[in-house]
């Protein structure tokens, strides 16, 4: 399953709000540096899915506040 995402990184309060069925805006601490908040974004992912053995990965936009993201299906 895709889903898009829109990302605010060095917010003050982590968050998960849901759009849609496959769009989703997401807060994080982590700066936009070094990958830091792409794994955050991952790690959240992964805990809001509960697909923790299973890979996330994103697919498009690893430079930009919107991305796709790719989620295994249960």
């Amino acid at each position: 399953m895709y889903i898009k995402i829109k990302v605010t990184t060095e917010a003050k309060k982590e968050r998960i709000i849901k759009k849609s069925s496959d769009h989703f805006d997401i807060s994080v601490k982590e700066p936009a540096e070094r990958n830091l908040a792409n794994k955050k974004i991952v790690k959240l992912l992964r805990d809001y899915f509960k697909v923790y053995n299973r890979e996330v990965r994103i697919v498009s936009g690893h430079h930009s506040p919107s991305k796709i993201i790719s989620i295994p299906e249960n």
